[in-house]
């Protein structure tokens, strides 16, 4: 069996982001598959009772600050939204809609790239659709398949398993049975899979 890495994460979150920026340089060096599993980070703290850091006033300032310095550690370009926060069903339905397709990957890099690199709302289906129309993904034929109820499932799904897995935000990382939370545990998820035969 391959060595791997799963990420959930929700697109909404900066930290996702930072992650989704450095993650893949973590399996290449380490020779580990990237297990991508979305889920609705909304969904998954009302369910356990948890809150966004970026609810407690004070805690937001400090939190933006430090994504800031991390993004700046990993060399990567981040912006705050100033739409934030963003109502990510449509987009994290997308991601589960998209995977195992050849979009997929350039879905990734547009929706993410637009939530924090060069901010625009996400929220908006029209700033949504140029999107998309930008990273060459039909808008029709997307809101066709979030709108399926096997994606809406999957979603529901990935989100109670990884709650029932322990996580209590995003992101969140699984290399076997460990559990790892927050970009800034990266470097132990690294050493965790370093350590697979």
């Amino acid at each position: 069996m391959s060595k791997q890495v799963e990420f959930i994460f929700d697109v909404g979150s900066p930290t996702s982001y930072l992650a989704y920026r450095e993650l893949p340089k973590i399996a290449s060096e380490t020779g580990a598959t990237i297990v991508w599993t979305p889920v609705l980070l909304g969904g998954l703290l009302q369910a356990i009772g948890n809150a966004a850091p970026t609810e407690i006033p004070a805690k937001r300032a400090w939190f933006f600050a430090d994504v800031g310095r991390w993004a700046k550690k990993y060399a990567v370009t981040f912006q705050p939204n100033p739409h934030f926060p963003i109502n990510t069903l449509a987009l994290q339905r997308g991601a589960i809609a998209l995977q195992g397709t050849p979009h997929f990957k350039a879905y990734m890099e547009a929706v993410f790239g637009a939530m924090w690199q060069t901010p625009r709302n996400l929220g908006d289906v029209g700033t949504i659709e140029q999107v998309l129309r930008e990273a060459d993904i039909d808008p029709v034929d997307f809101k066709a398949r979030i709108a399926s109820p096997e994606v809406k499932a999957r979603l529901k799904e990935n989100t109670d398993a990884a709650i029932a897995k322990g996580a209590f935000g995003c992101p969140t990382f699984f290399v076997g049975e460990e559990m790892f939370f927050g970009q800034d545990r990266l470097s132990f998820v690294r050493e965790a899979l370093a350590a697979q035969l």
